[in-house]
């Protein structure tokens, strides 16, 4: 029997404008390039997370994708959030960068400094750091 352990978590978000989610992700907030795709139906990069990656696809291949798995719809709305080491500066640089800073960084009543902003395509961004 094979082993049913669970070896990497990956986020998909597909996105209307790749280029501007990598210039967040990638770019302003820091997250590596760990491979990247392409193909006549779309493009898709796949960013390192810490213990988890994001993958970032357009529209096309997201599409494409739910042709080959056969789903239809929408992916469902979410929140994604990202444990820095700094949420004060990762805050002040990604609102540089152009990102809008919905609530500026706060302590949590479990005591994390968590900051919300507004990514790329309408996602909401938790920035937070543990104590």
């Amino acid at each position: 029997m094979s082993d049913p352990t669970v070896r990497q978590l990956r986020l998909v978000l597909t996105v209307a404008d790749l280029d501007a989610a990598v210039a967040f992700y990638r770019d302003a907030l820091g997250m590596t390039e760990q491979d990247a795709f392409s193909d006549p139906d779309g493009r898709v990069v796949i960013l390192e997370a810490g213990r988890a990656t994001l993958e970032l696809t357009d529209e096309p291949h997201a599409r494409y994708i739910e042709r080959v798995e056969g789903v239809h719809g929408e992916p469902p709305a979410l929140r994604l959030a990202f444990e820095v080491d700094d949420a004060d500066g990762t805050t002040r640089r990604l609102e540089a960068a152009g990102t809008v800073v919905v609530a500026p960084p706060v302590r949590t009543p479990w005591d994390s400094l968590n900051a919300r902003l507004a990514g790329p395509e309408g996602v909401a961004v938790t920035i937070f750091e543990e104590r």
